[in-house]
C-alpha cells in the first residue's frame, strides 16, 4: 500500500499506513494463523517419509485442504496427489469441508487403486477417526507431517499456494 501511494505522489510511511488500516478496522479475508488447528483428541501418526526414496507411482500419496475466500465464507478445495508423478489424482471443491474431502479420497481410490503410504498434515479432518479408519482399513500406512512442517508436504502445499 505504501509503494502504491508513493507512486500516486502521496509519500507516506509504512507505519502510518499500518496505523490507518488498523484504525479503519480492515482485516484480511483469509483464515487466521490457526485455521487448520488439530483436534487434541485425534491420534497423531508418525512421519514415515523421512529418508524414504519415492521411486514409483502409488508408493506415496498426499492430500491437503486449501481455503479459497469467497464473497460469503470460504470454498474448500481438497486435492489428492501422487508424490512420485506429482500428479493430482483427484480434487473436489465444496462449501463444506467434509463432503469435499471424502469425495476426493474415494474418487482417487476408485480410479487409481491405493498407495502404500498416505501422507497428510495434522489437520482435524484428516486425523479424524473416520478418515483414519477409512484409510487404515485398506491396509494403507498413515503418515502425518510434523506441526508447522509445511516442507514435509511441499508438493501439495505449493499447489494450494499456486491456486490462491
Amino acid at each position: 500500500m505504501t509503494r502504491h501511494l508513493c507512486r500516486q505522489d502521496y509519500c507516506v510511511g509504512r507505519k502510518r499506513i499500518r496505523r490507518l488500516i488498523r484504525k479503519m478496522g480492515l482485516v484480511a479475508l483469509v483464515p487466521g494463523p490457526h485455521a487448520s488447528r488439530r483436534n487434541r483428541t485425534h491420534e497423531v501418526h508418525p512421519y514415515l517419509l523421512r529418508n524414504l526414496a519415492v521411486t514409483r507411482a502409488n508408493q506415496v500419496w498426499c492430500a491437503d485442504v486449501t481455503y479459497i475466500p469467497m464473497a460469503h465464507g470460504f470454498l474448500y478445495l481438497v486435492a489428492v496427489m501422487d508424490w512420485h508423478a506429482r500428479h493430482v489424482l483427484s480434487w473436489r471443491s465444496s462449501t463444506t469441508q467434509d463432503t469435499a474431502c471424502a469425495e476426493a479420497l474415494e474418487d482417487a481410490f476408485e480410479h487409481y487403486g491405493q498407495p502404500e503410504i498416505f501422507n497428510t498434515d495434522q489437520g482435524s479432518w484428516f486425523a479424524s477417526a473416520d478418515r483414519v479408519n477409512t484409510v487404515a482399513s485398506r491396509g494403507i500406512k498413515i503418515s502425518m507431517d510434523g506441526k508447522g512442517q509445511w516442507v514435509d508436504d511441499v508438493f501439495i502445499e505449493r499447489l494450494g499456494r499456486s491456486l490462491k
